[in-house]
């Protein structure tokens, strides 16, 4: 793989692998989607080649074609489970499964620490703000904090790598 070492892994996902994309952003890996491209497209495949191979991404996929066409810049994801999914990519060494909460789940922008006015004027920030770390993402502007969903996130990792 042409990837340099010392930097973070870069990903980019077919369109198949939604939660994934989401959980790999959870964890702060760089995850470009299928998804953020028009559909409907006949190249889709060739152009998701052409990127990763342009944006030193890795490919990952669940068309088995498509991963063999990719050769060493594509990983064919074998399981329809996430955690089957992200347990695959971590057994490859790609990646080290923790939560870090530091890319926007939905547009992949890099999170920055929120403000008080921000965290005051989301509707859905928790009452109590003591102890909370609260990141924001400056594109989708919506707010994050290490709260139930993270903290259920972070177990289903810990459940998925123990056993």
């Amino acid at each position: 793989m042409s990837h340099r070492s010392g930097e973070r892994r870069r990903f980019l996902t077919d369109r198949m692998l939604g939660t994934l994309t989401r959980y790999l952003r959870f964890m702060g890996y760089d995850t470009m989607s299928a998804n953020s491209l028009s559909r409907g497209s006949s190249r889709e495949d060739t152009l998701l080649l052409e990127i990763a191979v342009r944006d030193d991404r890795l490919l990952l996929t669940r068309d088995r074609e498509l991963a063999r066409r990719g050769g060493e810049q594509a990983v064919y994801i074998a399981s329809e489970e996430v955690m089957a999914q992200i347990r695959q990519i971590a057994d490859l060494g790609l990646i080290e499964p923790e939560i870090r909460m530091s890319r926007c789940s939905l547009c992949n922008t890099r999170l920055r620490p929120a403000t008080l006015r921000e965290i005051r004027e989301a509707r859905y920030a928790p009452r109590s703000t003591r102890g909370k770390e609260f990141s924001w993402c400056p594109m989708c502007r919506k707010l994050y904090w290490m709260g139930s969903h993270g903290t259920s996130l972070e177990r289903r990792l810990k459940e998925s790598f123990s056993s």
